[in-house]
């Protein structure tokens, strides 16, 4: 095993429900950028298609951050206490269209649609103040149709897209790429100027800025100094000071993906920690062996696709190999990745398959130690995207798998 390193749309204008026409009105996209390949555009088309075909619907509606960015390459968030963006996109065997308000219509149309050809969406306007989103959806498909959605709208059905979103397109994949480099950046550059007396409230704010300014949102930051990362699993930032050591988590978000990563940071480390670190590291290989070889293309030949509880199972005889026997009952071990933190997190016999290519990322932690990376694994590949340029590393072998891979070490810095 090797290791790493448009859519078709009537022209035709319609309105939306009984709003008045002289307001609603279609606006069809004449702008975007990087139009996708037409492999990727046509392999979410095919799995909309046969969504639609399946359930017996006409037309299947996201409003969801997550899965518009993962149709559109947009962002659609403007309050982030709201469970679902200001604009819905559709999909109805023939193409695509937008629903959003007079508010946001043309901001949408002019920098939030990156992924639509301008000849192949249509944009539906209503008034901001005669109708909410899902009313607003509602009303544009009508009575006589079946629809589903991924947010409550009275007479439509519910629409998981996590299966939709699997596996990741070709131009996913290239984004992700991008995600992973600029966050692993962003991450270093905060912990190298890591001070034993900064508070973990003070690293946090960093690392927050830090991706901020690269255009990435940080939906979890977690710094925990070393006294606080050996009582809890999840160190949410407090005015405690870092002390000896500290592990720094974020997971980060651009157009829809999530990166998430772990390093260490060291002052002065406590005798135990680097092989709590390398066991942990262990696992985490392991996980990733196992992962490919669930999809029927890792070293055990396996011919039909595995599960996420198969994976699960990898895990616990890792823990058990590496001498923490039943450590994985503190905090979960993480799953795949794409465009949510976690599409799904393994448990001891969860069914969902393990699908290739696709982003993963398992978080093994030891009582004080953790070891985490987003990678993308792939046929013959594992490719960590949050791999840091000039971090220390060190080389760990998986259990039970033909596996060696390059994993981060701790990063010891003066007092």
């Amino acid at each position: 095993m090797q290791v790493g390193t448009p859519y078709g749309r009537d022209p035709t204008p319609t309105t939306v429900g009984a709003v008045d026409s002289h307001t609603a009105r279609r606006l069809d996209v004449r702008r975007f950028q990087d139009p996708p390949s037409p492999a990727s555009d046509m392999d979410k088309r095919e799995r909309l298609e046969a969504y639609l075909e399946s359930h017996d619907l006409d037309s299947v509606w996201f409003a969801r951050p997550n899965s518009f960015a993962w149709l559109t390459g947009g962002n659609s968030v403007v309050d982030r206490e709201s469970d679902h963006g200001v604009a819905a996109v559709g999909y109805d065997g023939d193409g695509l269209t937008v629903v959003t308000d007079t508010i946001e219509a043309d901001r949408i149309v002019a920098e939030e649609l990156p992924d639509l050809d301008a000849d192949a969406v249509s944009v539906e306007r209503f008034p901001w103040y005669a109708s909410s989103l899902a009313d607003a959806v509602a009303d544009f498909v009508g009575t006589d149709e079946r629809a589903a959605a991924d947010i409550d709208i009275p007479g439509f059905e519910s629409v998981d897209p996590t299966p939709l979103r699997q596996p990741l397109t070709e131009r996913d994949r290239e984004r992700y790429r991008e995600l992973g480099a600029q966050t692993a950046a962003a991450v270093e550059s905060v912990c190298r100027e890591l001070q034993t007396g900064d508070t973990e409230h003070e690293a946090a704010s960093a690392l927050r800025i830090a991706l901020s300014a690269r255009g990435i949102e940080a939906p979890v930051v977690l710094v925990g100094g070393s006294e606080r990362v050996q009582q809890y699993r999840h160190y949410t930032p407090t005015e405690a000071e870092l002390g000896d050591y500290a592990l720094v988590s974020v997971t980060a978000e651009r157009a829809g993906l999530h990166a998430s990563c772990t390093r260490t940071v060291a002052f002065d480390p406590p005798a135990w920690l680097a092989s709590r670190h390398e066991a942990a590291a262990r696992v985490e290989a392991t996980a990733l062996a196992a992962t490919q070889a669930a999809a029927g293309n890792g070293d055990s030949g396996a011919e039909s696709v595995g599960t996420a509880g198969d994976v699960f199972a990898a895990i616990q005889d890792a823990y058990d190999a590496v001498g923490y026997e039943g450590e994985w009952e503190r905090h979960h071990q993480g799953g795949a990745a794409g465009f949510a933190g976690r599409e799904w997190i393994a448990t001891p016999g969860h069914g969902a398959p393990v699908d290739t290519p696709m982003a993963y990322a398992w978080n093994p932690t030891v009582q004080g130690a953790k070891s985490e990376d987003t990678a993308l694994v792939t046929e013959d590949d594992i490719e960590v995207l949050t791999a840091m340029d000039r971090w220390p590393t060190t080389t760990v072998s998986a259990v039970d798998h033909d596996l060696e891979l390059e994993r981060h070490a701790i990063l010891e810095l003066e007092e």
